[in-house]
């Protein structure tokens, strides 16, 4: 699957599972390890989890497997890497302190419409 649609599914597996304040960068000009980065927000540790959950059920459906999952145990920040596109779902608190949006801010904003329509 090409990365630009990864990067849509995964944004709607995001909002159909209420992830909050999502952002996707096209980092393909800053890095050369993932072409997308996805950030988004869960209310608590277990909504977190459970968007990490929903993206990776989502894009089995799809065919598609992680490379790598990390921070599940604790929840406050899970990675799920799907090469081409990697997620960064957070606690608000976390993702205030990291502010990952800042440190890859040469790559460009991604927007996407809440239409609840695949692409």
């Amino acid at each position: 699957m090409q990365a630009k649609k990864m990067q849509k599914e995964i944004y709607q597996a995001l909002v159909d599972a209420k992830g909050q304040d999502i952002q996707v960068l096209d980092v393909r000009k800053v890095t050369d390890f993932t072409d997308y980065m996805i950030i988004a927000s869960g209310t608590s540790s277990r909504h977190v989890q459970t968007l990490a959950d929903k993206i990776c059920v989502h894009m089995k459906s799809l065919g598609l497997m992680p490379i790598g999952r990390e921070g599940e145990a604790v929840g406050d920040w899970v990675l799920v890497d799907f090469g081409d596109v990697v997620a960064h779902l957070m606690r608000p608190q976390v993702r205030d302190v990291y502010n990952l949006e800042k440190l890859w801010g040469d790559g460009q904003q991604v927007e996407h419409t809440h239409t609840g329509v695949r692409s």
